[in-house]
This record gives C-alpha cells, structure tokens and sequence, in this order.
C-alpha cells in the first residue's frame, strides 16, 4: 500500500506539470491535440476525448506531454490560425512553455503546507545527536576524554554536527593509519623533525646507523568537512596522498619509538611522511547540563571506531498558526531546494558519479519505506521535494525540456523570426534520444540498487 501511495504521488506531479502547460495553453486560446501520460514509446494503454483534447495512457509511464496543432502533421488548421501555438506572441508562448514547471513549485508548496497544517510541524532536516551510550575497551582514550551518556554532540573538529551522517563520516576517515596525509601535516613534522635534528638537510640520505630523534607527539591531520559535504549534497573527499609500499614499511620501523636508526635509505622528509600517518584527533564540543564543554581529544582504532552508541531527535518546526504555516512551509521548500541545486552542480562538475543517480523506481522504493516508517506525512514531503526536483530539470537550457524550448524562443526573439522548424525538430529529437538513454541507465541504476538491497 505505500508503494501504490508513492506510485500515485509520482503520477500526480507529472500530472500537475502537464496540466500547467494545458490550462496555460487554453487560458490564451491555444488548442491542445493531445494530453499524453507517460511518454510515446511503445504501446498507447487507453485514450479518451476531454473536449477537443485526445487525453492517451502511454506504457512508458515515466513522463508526459502535451501536443499543439504545430507538432501534428495531419491537423486540419489553418497555417494562420489564431488557436495554433506558433502564432501566439512570444511572451505568450514563454508562459505557456513555464507553465509546467509553475505548477510544479506551486504544487510543491501546497504539499508542504497540506503537511503543516495537518501535523502542526516541520522537520527542519537538522538532528540533534546524543551519545547514547560507551562500549569502548578500557584503554581507549574515550574514558579519559571526559563524555559522558547523554552528552548532546555540538561539534566535531570545527564541523556543525546536526545529523548522523557527518558525525560517522569524520570518525571513520580518522581512523589511524589510514594511509591518506596533508601535505600540510608532512611540512609540520619537518619541521619538528628539522628542529631535533639540524645537522640533516631535507632530501639528504640520512647515513645507515645514525640515529635520528622523533617528536614525541608528531602533528596530525584533523579531518572536517564544509556544509555541503556535511548535509549530503556532495562527496566527502579526503584531501592529501597515500604512503607508498616503501613509506608503509618506513613506518612500521618508526612507529612508537622516540628515536629512530637510520638503514640508509630514507630521506629526513621521507622520516616527516612515515610519521603523519598515525593517530587523527576527534575533538567533540558538548552540551550538558545547558553548559558547552571543549572534551579532551578522542583517537579512532584503525577501523575508525571510538566505542560509542548514537542516538539521534530530529529538530521540528512548530506550524501551529497560519504565519508560522507559510512562513515554515517556504523556509522548508527553500532549503532543500538550495541543496538539490547544489548537487545537481556537483553532478555537473563530476564530483557526484552518475553511477549514483537514481530515478523513479529508487523513489518509490524510498518513499514507500518512508510511509512505513514515518507516517504519510513523510512520503507527501517527499513528493514535494520531488515536485521541486521536476521544476528544477525541467527549466534546465536542454532540447527536449522545456528550459531548451525557452532558449528557442529566445533565439527566436533575438533575430526577429523563428529557427526553421528542421532545425529545432533534428536538435530535439537528439536530445530525447539521449534523454530516453539517461532514462534507461538511470533504471538499470534503480534495479542494480534494489537487488543489491
């Protein structure tokens, strides 16, 4: 059942966006042939009249359209027809052409605010993290470190922590020894190590036998992360370089000694760069008793594990009044409609794989455990992100969207007659090809994820 409510959910976007192009199209006289569910490919499932309009149920259910006298060769109006598309002032047809995705913000909002009114909240997408409880060995560093049950977790390493996933990500890179330095760590520890041993120069052989001071508490890479990695919007990527076979083997020889016998191989830098790859600090800021507490340092073991259980409460946004429905409802939609477009340029830029996109089958899956799992008040805000996700791609300057169609208008506006009609058609056939082919490898995506579980 919440599969079929999430299925119903989805139908219903697509169904709002084309119905904004149809009621836009009407509302200036333009005539609409047909109104197509899901996309031309394959066979046609039902068809009806609504009016004038020939409403089809296409197979292919993922998408939508609507048809103007102008995209049907054998439509019987007149060339100058007032009700045809391509006779319509430009502006007219810029309307026309947005209208979808207007309806799709709008529906958007509704749904958040259908949301507020119903439960009288918000989830305001930040947690608040708590440790839930200590299991670490005795002789980890964590009992020393001065958390106790029921800490509330502020900040780790100078990162905001409001949600499970940033907390876990840090810990885990810092796991010891992990092989990844800074570059900045390297030149920190040459510098300890320059200071204990003046007489060796930088890239020189330190001689077999000779031995070489080590600082007691070399410098260590603290990881953190920006915002964005930290909400999620984009990949965690842990800057520096991995030691070498050579170094790794450097490294064994050095660890935990305060002086170290040269083999006459290594360099005082190569010393510096054995040495950085050890321990990586997790300084937490807690909250107890209403009093902010800086804890001592806590060090991960090698599986990044500090021996604590997490629980996490979500924040809620109080919409018990119609100010505080609007006002909740817009702040909602705004900010994760900021990070959406946010990952969508990182898509972009290559810094989120399309190996990780994922399409409508892996939506429904979610939303239904959502509904299971929350209430259907979660799968409606989901499909109000969804409605805005649909907006977003839509407006994008792409053939085949209606963003691309904007920017035909526009190139129509700029020289003063429209593109030729085998011009526009050859251009936007290739980009529904590829589109089509996007679509295809983002459900291959969506199945491998599923049987993956």
């Amino acid at each position: 059942m919440s599969i079929l409510i999430m299925i119903l959910l989805l139908s219903l976007l697509i169904l709002v966006h084309e119905a904004g192009h149809f009621f836009a199209a009407r509302a200036f006289g333009i005539k609409v042939e047909k109104f197509g569910f899901g996309l031309p490919v394959g066979p046609t499932l039902f068809r009806t009249k609504f009016g004038d309009t020939e409403v089809l149920v296409h197979a292919f259910l993922l998408g939508g359209y609507v048809s103007f006298p102008d995209d049907e060769k054998d439509c019987d109006l007149p060339e100058d027809s007032p009700e045809r598309f391509v006779n319509k002032p430009i502006w007219q047809r810029a309307v026309v052409v947005s209208a979808g995705v207007v309806a799709n913000v709008i529906c958007a909002l509704f749904l958040v605010m259908f949301v507020a009114l119903w439960s009288k909240q918000l989830p305001s997408g930040n947690y608040e993290i708590y440790t839930g409880s200590i299991s670490a060995p005795q002789h980890a560093s964590i009992w020393s470190s001065g958390l106790q049950v029921g800490d509330r977790i502020l900040n780790v390493n100078g990162t905001d922590i409001n949600n499970l996933y940033s907390f876990v990500t840090i810990v885990k890179n810092s796991a010891k020894g992990n092989g990844i330095i800074s570059q900045e760590t390297v030149d920190k520890n040459y510098t300890l190590l320059k200071g204990l041993n003046p007489a060796l120069e930088k890239e020189e052989i330190i001689p077999a036998e000779l031995s070489i001071r080590l600082p007691e508490q070399p410098a260590a890479d603290v990881i953190s992360m920006d915002k964005y990695a930290a909400k999620g919007a984009k990949y965690f990527k842990k800057e520096g370089f991995k030691l070498d076979d050579n170094l790794k083997s450097l490294k064994k020889d050095i660890e935990n000694k305060t002086v170290y016998i040269s083999d006459g191989k290594h360099t005082l830098y190569d010393v510096a760069k054995a040495i950085s790859d050890g321990v990586h600090p997790i300084n937490l800021t807690v909250l107890r008793g209403g009093e902010t507490i800086q804890l001592q340092s806590i060090y991960p073991d090698e599986s990044g594990l500090i021996g604590i259980g997490l629980t996490a409460k979500q924040k809620m946004v109080k919409t018990d009044n119609a100010l505080k429905i609007v006002s909740g409802s817009t702040k909602y939609l705004w900010d994760n409609t900021y990070m959406m477009m946010y990952s969508l340029g990182q898509l972009f830029t290559g810094n989120v794989p399309l190996k990780d996109m994922h399409g409508v089958v892996a939506i429904t899956k979610i939303g239904g455990d959502m509904i299971d799992e929350r209430g259907k008040s979660a799968g409606i805000l989901l499909a109000a992100l969804i409605s805005m996700n649909l907006a977003i791609l839509n407006i994008l300057p792409i053939p085949a969207l209606d963003g691309g169609h904007l920017i035909f208008l526009l190139l129509e506006k700029i020289a003063g007659k429209p593109l030729e009609d085998k011009v526009v058609e050859k251009i936007s056939s290739v980009f529904f090809t590829l589109l089509i082919i996007l679509m295809v490898f983002i459900i291959f995506n969506d199945i491998t994820l599923l049987i993956r579980k």
